[in-house]
């Protein structure tokens, strides 16, 4: 069986002080991995707004958000102000590059778009991306080559600005295998990988911690290729020691892991072999709203 990892980095505080650290775990097991970062304003404490939506208040409760993230973190962008993230942390992205991970955009605002994508218009959509890409340029010194929607949130407007600034590849979907994606009855040319494996916040509460590894697992066995997302602000900081230990175990039981643009590029060579899936947003287990999930 075979994992990529992809780190989605959503805040301040989860990029100061946990993408560091997981890039020493994932060096210590030689693991490749994908960053996902956000670039802009952190605008977190906007997102409890969402205590409204079916689902939330009690996600919230099961994963111990104000734990994890961090009371200061919930107060940014109302009673704080929100932190530019890429003004203050390009030296740990950069660290980042240095250290041999592959980097890319997950946000400019991750609130703004998780909540408010699919009222956007399409220039709206170019901004948030266009922002967070010149970002990128500034603190990488190259162009973007992947993106993961905040959220699992997308558009078939978000799909054609994806098309438009020529990515390598995109997650920003649920499922079960590469595809291309269509939505809104049209065909889009951007090669998604989705996650596979539930996020560490969607299990826990429901899963004691210590049977987590065991259901990763399990759910790896059934396919060659996974994909884990990981969020550098629960396995980079509180189950650090427990994302250490979760890819020893991998590890023991034969796991090889993979780059996600190594795939993409394999992938690629033969596109017409790549099966085309129609995204829908739906419900998800262990999520408050929906979804962009693969339709197999």
């Amino acid at each position: 069986m075979k994992l990529a990892v992809k780190i989605d980095v959503d805040t301040y505080r989860g990029t100061r002080d946990g993408v560091l650290p997981l890039c020493k775990v994932l060096k210590k097991h030689g693991v490749p991995a994908t960053f996902l970062f956000s670039f802009g304003p952190d605008n977190t404490g906007k997102a409890l707004r969402r205590i409204f939506r079916k689902g939330f208040l009690k996600k919230c409760l099961r994963s111990n958000v104000a734990g994890n993230y961090g009371l200061k973190t919930l107060m940014y962008g109302t009673l704080l102000k929100a932190p530019r993230i890429a003004k203050l942390c390009a030296g740990q992205m950069r660290k980042t590059k240095d250290m041999g991970f592959e980097c890319g955009i997950h946000s400019w605002d991750h609130f703004q778009w998780q909540d408010y994508l699919p009222a956007m218009r399409i220039t709206e959509v170019q901004c948030q991306f266009t922002r967070a890409a010149v970002e990128f340029e500034k603190v990488f010194g190259e162009e973007p080559k992947t993106f993961g929607a905040p959220g699992w949130q997308i558009t078939p407007d978000a799909l054609e600005v994806e098309d438009s600034v020529d990515l390598l590849y995109a997650s920003d979907t649920r499922g079960k295998y590469p595809f291309l994606p269509m939505m809104g009855g049209r065909v889009f040319k951007t090669l998604q990988i989705p996650s596979t494996l539930p996020t560490l916040d969607e299990v826990l509460g429901e899963t004691a911690l210590e049977d987590v590894a065991s259901l990763h697992l399990g759910e790896m066995e059934k396919t060659e290729h996974s994909v884990m997302t990981i969020h550098s602000e629960l396995e980079g900081m509180a189950y650090l020691e427990w994302f250490d230990k979760f890819l020893g175990e991998a590890k023991a039981r034969g796991t090889e892991f993979y780059s996600l643009s190594d795939r993409a590029r394999e992938l690629l060579k033969d596109r017409e072999k790549i099966p085309t899936c129609e995204i829908k947003m739906q419900e998800f287990k262990g999520r408050s709203g929906t979804l962009a999930v693969q339709q197999a």
